[in-house]
């Protein structure tokens, strides 16, 4: 979010007005954000998870000044997605730390769904990254390992799951604005591929004000897949968001 030179003034100001006592007080070693969104369809990987439908979801973080977090993270899903729960909760654990100008990040991801009426739907996902920061733009790799379940199979027994993505974002320069891209791929066969591997991309734009951020982005798959509405739930659509953020 763009700052003013007024702005900046102030605080510098406020600042050099503070008491002493005030700026030594030490950085919290525990930290929570959180946040709360509407968006227009919920794609997880380029395959819709609401049938092209609106989704609400809403996650809350707790990181220590070790590195060490954990999160949670929920949205609305349509039934034919975890055998007929309309939820899905991520579950998340993990330590980052910075190095130079590099941080890498690892970590466990538990995808539980209520409400599948005890059908093997649920599985883990460990996870790496590392993001660099260049200017205005952030780069970051990521792998996703899901270990061979029950809940990944589609009919040849327990089966894993490789993701790989690229995503690149930066802020345009005194402007609230925001341009993001993404490019995974799915190695398969599984459930999260729904039969074979694809690849998904997308381009986003953001706007941001105050603690809300309003986005539009094209998403798009290589892959064909109908829900039972018959509905094609990995076509190229434009979805949106608007996002708060505390």
């Amino acid at each position: 979010m763009r700052q003013s030179i007024l702005g900046l003034s102030a605080l510098a100001l406020a600042v050099m007005s503070a008491p002493a006592l005030a700026q030594d007080e030490p950085t919290p070693d525990l930290t929570v954000t959180g946040s709360a969104a509407l968006v227009t369809d919920y794609r997880f990987r380029g395959i819709s998870q609401t049938d092209k439908r609106f989704a609400v979801q809403g996650g809350l973080t707790v990181t220590h000044s070790s590195g060490l977090y954990v999160s949670a993270w929920g949205s609305s899903i349509d039934d034919y997605v975890a055998a007929g729960s309309d939820q899905e909760i991520d579950l998340i654990g993990g330590y980052s730390k910075t190095v130079g100008a590099a941080t890498f990040d690892v970590g466990v991801l538990y995808y539980y769904y209520p409400g599948s009426g005890g059908a093997p739907t649920d599985f883990i996902e460990p996870y790496v990254s590392v993001k660099g920061t260049f200017g205005p733009a952030t780069a970051k790799l990521t792998a996703n390992y899901a270990p061979k379940s029950a809940a990944l199979s589609v009919g040849n027994g327990k089966e894993d799951n490789l993701y790989l993505a690229g995503d690149v974002s930066a802020s345009i320069p005194n402007t609230p604005l925001g341009v993001s891209g993404h490019l995974g791929r799915s190695f398969g066969p599984s459930y999260l591929t729904i039969g074979k591997n694809y690849t998904d991309w997308n381009l986003g734009v953001t706007y941001t004000w105050s603690h809300l951020t309003f986005g539009v982005s094209y998403v798009d798959t290589a892959h064909s897949v109908y829900s039972p509405s018959g509905r094609n739930i990995t076509k190229a659509g434009v979805v949106g968001s608007i996002t708060a953020s505390f």
